[in-house]
């Protein structure tokens, strides 16, 4: 039996999760694109981005984000061979955990209106909708 760990995300690790997650994603804006993503939280350097690995092979991810006042959640991608196995709630387990040591008290995310599927599986992990509107502007 194979067993799935999460670790942080190492500089090797990058092309494995650009793979994975230009299967996942559609990255169609520049900010979504892989390879500034990585880029872009690397240079953060404040550990919270994620891996999950199952022989050898990254198989999810997740980035957290902490700016003192709320977390976040991003890029939380699963294999679509790997989907239903827990691995996307160990990784969301895991970002919480590393929010609360950092004493984050409200964690956040956003998704696309029209994904049911990612919306019923974040409610199953504790997430409730709320009554807000989420507002974007592109600054490059």
């Amino acid at each position: 039996m194979i067993k799935m760990k999460i670790r942080n995300y190492q500089p090797t690790d990058k092309k494995n999760v650009i793979s994975l997650w230009e299967e996942v994603f559609k990255p169609d804006k520049i900010h979504n694109d892989p390879k500034t993503s990585i880029e872009q939280k690397t240079k953060q350097n404040d550990k919270l981005f994620f891996v999950a690995v199952e022989d050898n092979k990254i198989v999810g991810t997740i980035i957290s984000g902490y700016d003192g006042h709320r977390g976040w959640l991003y890029s939380l991608a699963v294999s679509p061979k790997h989907r239903n196995k827990g691995i996307g709630t160990s990784l969301v387990k895991k970002a919480i955990e590393e929010l609360k040591k950092l004493g984050c008290l409200k964690v956040n995310l956003q998704i696309n209106n029209d994904n049911k599927t990612v919306v019923d599986f974040y409610k199953k992990t504790g997430f409730i909708i709320e009554d807000r509107i989420s507002m974007g502007k592109t600054i490059y």
